[in-house]
């Protein structure tokens, strides 16, 4: 893997800071968040009765892998804050991985479904194809990813964290140059106007010509 630029390990560093040290009040201000249409959406193209290895990525204090684990699945965590993954361990007790997102070691094919709600907009626009390269890789075939995300068409600082924003067409070019195919997405809350639902939720397939790649993430 390529070392990180001094930028980018800035803009790492600083964005965990926050959640660290916002840890707390970030647990109690999303523990009782509805995301049962997330949930939905993301299990619905498998089979019904299937017991699944799911990676939640971004998995925070472990609100969504406790709700997986509650099914029967087979949850797996990952967080680069280090109080994240010690609540989140302590939550629910799967195993939850400490990694940066741009700092990702993930086993090839280890998962049926990759769960990335409000997570993935932190990946600065120049890192996201490598790590979504990675999480293709870790996808067994016809895998599948949920992203969800704040849109927008704008990039940077927000307060103590960086983040990047995308709207449908620009979230779609980068998927399938990964080799991710969409298949479903909506805009939430559901059931208000569009410029009332600042969250834009996609659900995706992992094509399988994709799925060989050399270490730099281009095809061979």
């Amino acid at each position: 893997m390529k070392p990180l630029s001094e930028e980018l390990e800035e803009i790492e560093m600083l964005t965990l800071s926050h959640y660290n040290q916002h840890a707390d009040a970030f647990w109690e201000g999303t523990k009782d968040h509805d995301v049962t249409q997330n949930y939905a959406a993301f299990l619905a193209p498998f089979p019904a009765g299937k017991k699944l290895d799911i990676l939640d990525f971004g998995c925070g204090p472990g609100r969504d892998i406790r709700y997986f684990q509650s099914l029967g699945h087979r949850p797996t965590g990952l967080d680069g804050s280090e109080k994240f993954c010690r609540m989140a361990r302590r939550y629910t007790g799967c195993q939850i991985l400490q990694q940066t997102f741009l700092n990702l070691n993930l086993p090839r094919h280890a998962f049926d479904g990759i769960f990335a709600n409000a997570s993935l907009f932190h990946v600065p626009s120049l890192e996201l194809p490598r790590v979504l390269n990675a999480l293709q890789d870790a996808l067994r075939p016809d895998g599948i990813l949920f992203l969800s995300n704040p849109r927008g068409n704008n990039e940077g600082w927000f307060g103590q964290r960086y983040g990047h924003y995308m709207e449908l067409e620009v979230s779609k070019t980068y998927l399938e140059q990964s080799g991710f195919e969409i298949i479903h997405y909506y805009y939430r809350p559901s059931g208000r106007p569009i410029h009332e639902q600042p969250w834009l939720a996609i659900v995706c397939r992992s094509a399988e010509q994709s799925m060989l790649r050399d270490n730099e993430g281009k095809p061979y």
